[in-house]
């Protein structure tokens, strides 16, 4: 499962390998009420999840890192979101891994300077998806799980070594 949080949009996509295959079992956004606080928004996102985790039962989740936000109050938002988004996971005991936009670009596209729109064509290109889901939180969600499914076997390797 990927996870792209977000105070107001969080992206999820659930990727599974087929053979040498990799298909997108589910994917969507989750969008909290515009009215009431960050709490009940934060609040929101965590049930939202609770359910998805439930529902698709994923083995791992991958989870883009936050490094960018436009001021002190939108950090706090953001961060507060992916904690909500992620805590359901780490409450079910399920592995977290965290990637950056970097190394998720770099894993789609071959580069780290790739733009949001060769990152959803390449997404929609390995999964076969038809048209870019939309908003972006959501192919930027199926780009984490995709960049964990390239990347998990090398650091499991490191891991071990």
């Amino acid at each position: 499962m990927g996870i792209d949080p977000g105070s107001r949009t969080a992206g999820y996509g659930i990727v599974e390998e087929h053979g040498n295959k990799l298909v997108a079992v589910g994917f969507g956004a989750v969008k909290p009420p515009t009215t009431g606080d960050v709490n009940q928004r934060s609040k929101y996102l965590f049930e939202a999840f609770a359910e998805l985790i439930a529902q698709y039962n994923p083995s791992e989740v991958a989870v883009e890192n936050v490094f960018f936000a436009e001021n002190a109050r939108s950090a706090l938002m953001l961060g507060q979101a992916r904690g909500a988004a992620i805590l359901p996971a780490l409450i079910s005991g399920i592995p977290l891994h965290e990637y950056s936009a970097l190394q998720v670009k770099k894993a789609l596209v071959g580069g780290g300077r790739a733009e949001k729109d060769q990152v959803a064509l390449m997404v929609c290109r390995i999964l076969g998806i038809r048209e870019i889901p939309k908003p972006a939180d959501v192919t930027d969600a199926l780009a984490v799980a995709v960049c964990h499914i390239h990347s998990a076997p090398m650091k499991r390797r490191m891991a071990r070594a």
